[in-house]
């Protein structure tokens, strides 16, 4: 049985998380801080490696959005063990692997892709959606046939390891939308399908966002979460803050929880009780179902204080500042 709780394996691109030192990785901070412009966070373990591809961008004066995009192709083309973004995405329940994103910038314009097969850089398409066209969201075989007329490569995203996993799962394959437990992890956790979403502030203050995945392991085809949805997996409003999310999309979508959060924080909540109400109102509308799922929200505001909340333990999120490169907190949770 495949085993997901192994590191996370980089190349030679990004740095090693086995390398950081003990200091560097943080495992019990507030999370509520205000760290200043520029900034960046990330859901996950790998939010580090992806940071370090952002901060490349911020600390050199660039643009939000410009950093946004940098950081997030790099999980997109690492070879990871986590299998849930990218070009190393586990397929859906057909073989297929579909990939969602979407980004927002500093004035409101935003760009999605859905069920994209066969590019391996969806919040690049993304952007262009959003710069090239008229509209927000293009999808399946109209994303995939925009890319590859803005020039992007068109390859087979679903790699060796990725179809063997796929072809053990169907042995024994179950699936109940949602309740996809795999390996007794519960679904929407980092060992499932853990969404990388990020947000950043420039050092002007504007504030941009990215959220990219290749979704839940094995869905049903044509299967599409939060991740690629403005207002559920990522929402950003440059008066107020930012907030992006990331497990079981369909409980996220109900809620339209990224744009929950941020009106949140603008009636006054701090970035960190902001995530926890909008997790709390998830779990008030189904709690039996809260109780076998992951979802986590993370959210920064206008000032740069950050913060996270979850509804099982064992989410994280990665910082980077001109103070700290590698910091990875450990996320609240209520259970």
């Amino acid at each position: 049985m495949y085993n997901r709780r192994k590191f996370i394996k980089i190349s030679a691109a990004g740095a090693s998380l086995a390398a950081l030192s003990n200091s560097a990785v943080a495992k019990a901070i507030s999370s509520t801080t205000d760290a200043g412009f520029p900034i960046v966070i990330s859901t996950w373990d790998f939010g580090i490696i992806a940071n370090k591809g952002a901060w490349k961008v911020l600390s050199t004066g660039g643009r939000a959005l410009d950093a946004i995009e940098a950081g997030a192709r790099i999980p997109e083309e690492q070879d990871i063990s986590s299998h849930t973004v990218g070009r190393t995405g586990l397929p859906d329940r057909d073989g297929h692997v579909t990939l969602d994103s979407c980004i927002m910038d500093e004035n409101g314009n935003c760009g999605s892709v859905a069920a994209m097969e066969n590019i391996a850089h969806p919040i690049s398409v993304a952007r262009l959606v959003m710069e090239k066209t008229p509209h927000v969201m293009l999808v399946g075989e109209g994303a995939t046939q925009f890319a590859v007329e803005q020039g992007m490569k068109k390859e087979k995203l679903l790699t060796p390891e990725s179809e063997k996993l796929w072809k053990e799962w169907l042995k024994t394959a179950k699936y109940a939308p949602v309740m996809n437990i795999e390996n007794g992890k519960k679904p929407g956790d980092k060992y499932n399908h853990d969404t990388i979403g990020m947000l950043a502030i420039d050092a002007k203050g504007n504030i941009s966002g990215g959220c990219t995945t290749s979704g839940m392991a094995f869905k049903l085809h044509g299967r599409v979460g939060d991740s690629p949805i403005i207002g559920a997996g990522l929402y950003v409003d440059n008066e107020v803050g930012g907030a992006t999310s990331t497990g079981v999309g369909e409980e996220v979508i109900r809620n339209v929880g990224s744009f929950l959060v941020v009106e949140l924080m603008r009636q006054g909540y701090s970035p960190e009780d902001a995530c926890k109400e909008a997790v709390r109102r998830i779990i008030k509308k189904k709690p039996e179902t809260a109780k076998q799922i992951q979802v986590g929200f993370l959210a920064i505001n206008k000032k740069g204080e950050y913060g996270a909340y979850a509804i099982q333990s064992g989410f994280s999120f990665a910082v980077c500042n001109a103070q700290q490169q590698d910091l990875l907190i450990k996320g609240k949770s209520f259970y």
